[in-house]
């Protein structure tokens, strides 16, 4: 059997039965991966043709069409692939470390910061995320806010209502506790091998990711235009103003808008509205950017549709929807 890799157009042979990230791999094609189980979705690609079977989903993170995830897909015909930007590879393997509480404390009135010391250095991409176990029973993905190098890593963490996990944390997770990192994980990492400008849109607790992205690629010295998007329903929602008040005063490539969906009030300081409708109205014509989208699924899926209508290329979104992991 046949394996043709694009846009590379390399074709390798293949048995039966075999794994599409060892195959990969083995052949020196250039692929992100982390975890290799199944759950980070950084080695997603997309099948054109062929017979594979495995998952196409990782830990609730967005994967659609035709896209699988190489660690768990097995080749069992001749196949057409297609591999994202081989140009844009990153490689961090993902390990376990351990992580100090030195940070606890509510940034909204349902949002908590979690900063930790950890005993060892973990490398990561900016938009990247992790997997914190604070006990057995209690195990939830979130993403860093921060860059690789901050002295601690950083978590912005919603409190669910009726959660299993988070109301716990509130009530029994104490600065100087240990919790175990996994990490890093997840596909929709800063790229930064281009001039495109750059759309960033979070909601709620979304804005994590996007903070780290947005200061990697402007303390990398990118001089992309950079346009960030903080969706919440009200004010009591807002966080995170004086880091983008410095970003903005640091930087003239970077600019942002907080947005209120439920708010009326027109006198208010910031945009009222959907996100994507204030994007919809400030943006028309996207063609050429890059999109990167974090937060509550029905907001990332309404921006996807969006920037593709609006001329976004499918390949070009980098999408991290943040389902519950259960009650």
């Amino acid at each position: 059997m046949e394996l043709l890799i694009r846009p590379l157009n390399r074709k390798v042979n293949i048995s039966v039965g075999s794994n599409l990230l060892d195959t990969l791999i083995d052949n020196k094609i250039p692929i992100s991966y982390s975890c290799r189980s199944g759950r980070c979705s950084t080695c997603k690609c997309t099948v054109i043709t062929g017979d594979v079977r495995g998952s196409n989903a990782a830990d609730g993170r967005v994967s659609v069409g035709s896209q699988v995830l190489a660690c768990m897909t097995i080749l069992n015909s001749d196949c057409i692939i297609e591999i994202p930007e081989p140009d844009e590879v990153v490689i961090h393997p993902a390990r376990v470390i351990k992580g100090v509480v030195t940070c606890f404390e509510y940034l909204t009135h349902d949002v908590i910061k979690l900063r930790l010391k950890t005993n060892k250095s973990l490398e990561f991409s900016p938009g990247q995320y992790a997997q914190l176990e604070f006990s057995a029973d209690a195990v939830r993905p979130y993403s860093m806010a921060g860059i690789c190098g901050d002295s601690e890593l950083e978590f912005h963490i919603r409190v669910v209502p009726n959660g299993r996990v988070t109301p716990r944390l509130t009530r029994e997770l104490l600065v100087g506790d240990s919790v175990k990192i996994s990490g890093p994980l997840g596909g929709s990492y800063l790229r930064v091998k281009h001039n495109d400008p750059m759309l960033c849109v979070g909601g709620g607790s979304g804005l994590a990711p996007m903070l780290s992205i947005v200061r990697g690629a402007l303390e990398a010295g990118m001089k992309n235009p950079i346009y960030l998007y903080f969706g919440v329903r009200s004010e009591v929602d807002v966080y995170g103003l004086d880091i983008l008040e410095g970003l903005k005063n640091a930087y003239s490539n970077f600019q942002y808008k907080v947005v209120l969906s439920a708010s009326g009030d027109s006198s208010s300081r910031f945009e009222n509205g959907f996100v994507t409708e204030v994007i919809k109205r400030d943006m028309t014509d996207l063609k050429g950017w890059r999109v990167y989208l974090a937060g509550p699924p029905p907001m990332v899926d309404a921006a996807t549709h969006l920037v593709v209508r609006s001329g976004v290329e499918a390949a070009h979104i980098y999408a991290d929807a943040f389902y519950p992991a259960g009650i």
